[in-house]
């Protein structure tokens, strides 16, 4: 069985781990660390071992301290002996720990100055404004209509209406007004695993009159129009509560798409990747970015021959559909690019 796959057996939030394998700690590791202002998990997990997906097995929970998961800047972290295994753990509270402000409106409470898994400025905009749906989803969703005096091309601070096959129970306070984009195919099977959707707007709901639904448009980027949808609006800042992790299972997908178009995939580039919820992929969890070996030619009986694939980079996932995820690229040796493959750590 694979060394992490055995490693990791989570139940809940941080130190709610089954040891199976000793935790490999670096020689040079340090003894104490005083959490700054900027860190993540990721960063300070490669300070104690060359795997940060380990992080469940070396972090152990303080419970003498509140909110014992949670790490913030000011924090003196330190090494302590749990079990005759070295544990990193909360050694003194910094002020920030003390200062802390909660958002009634997600679900976990996520306490803004604990300090997150992964960079939180390179995934804010796919947490808040894109998303990867299904035909039926689409179909399914509301859709603009045409705004008052029946116009057709439609801004912020202007009225506008939607089709609504809704009970009044049913209608949300606000939606995000969204656009479909790419259809995402599996590269092998062919499957359709999702539609790419682009949220162009905000709007809040005003009024249901019977089946057509208005709306007053909050903020867009660009101009609405009839045919765009409407989904309900989601808040996802990247909370405290995720930690990079081992996959449970043995996790084999694609990168599907990267951000921005652009042609090489590097450190912190946001990719989409072929994998989901529906293969144990969830938030947290990390893969190996491997680099697809070239096809060559051998000299001798010309036979087109494809080279092994490379370890070229890791990669966290922040976010999962039922069949797709987005990742964000933590670390290249090389240049990725769509099509290299995603699998468990090795």
């Amino acid at each position: 069985m694979n060394k992490t796959i055995k490693r990791i057996l989570l139940a809940g939030l941080m130190g709610l781990t089954i040891n199976v394998m000793a935790l490999d700690l670096k020689p040079d590791a340090p003894s104490r660390y005083l959490v700054k202002k900027g860190d993540t998990l990721w960063g300070i997990s490669e300070k104690f071992t060359d795997d940060p997906w380990q992080w469940p097995e070396i972090w152990h929970q303080n419970e003498q301290i509140e909110n014992p998961h949670l790490i913030f800047p000011g924090d003196e972290l330190g090494l302590i002996n749990v079990g005759g295994e070295k544990r990193l753990t909360v050694i003194k509270r910094g002020e920030a720990s003390r200062t802390v402000k909660l958002q009634p409106s997600a679900r976990i409470e996520p306490i803004e100055s604990a300090i997150p898994a992964i960079p939180q400025d390179a995934i804010r905009s796919f947490l808040r404004h894109n998303r990867i749906v299904t035909k039926q989803e689409l179909k399914d969703s509301q859709r603009v209509l045409a705004g008052k005096d029946e116009r057709l091309l439609l801004g912020a601070g202007e009225h506008v209406y939607a089709s609504a096959d809704l009970e009044e129970d049913e209608v949300e306070p606000a939606y995000g007004i969204y656009r479909g984009g790419k259809q995402y195919i599996h590269p092998e099977t062919k499957e359709v695993l999702g539609i790419e959707a682009i949220e162009i707007g905000q709007a809040r709901t005003v009024k249901l009159h019977d089946n057509v639904l208005e709306l007053i448009i909050d903020s867009s980027n660009q101009q609405i129009k009839s045919g765009d949808v409407l989904l309900p609006t989601q808040d996802r800042d990247f909370i405290a509560n995720y930690y990079p992790k081992a996959p449970t299972t043995d996790v084999k997908g694609s990168i599907m798409a990267v951000a921005e178009g652009v042609s090489y995939i590097g450190q912190y580039n946001v990719v989409a990747l072929s994998v989901g919820l529906r293969d144990n992929v969830d938030v947290g969890t990390v893969l190996v970015a491997d680099k697809v070996g070239a096809i060559v030619r051998d000299p001798v009986t010309k036979k087109r021959v494809q080279l092994p694939n490379q370890k070229a980079g890791r990669l966290m996932v922040f976010r999962t559909f039922e069949k797709m995820s987005y990742a964000l690229v933590m670390s290249a040796t090389e240049p990725l690019k769509v099509g290299d493959k995603v699998v468990s750590p090795y």
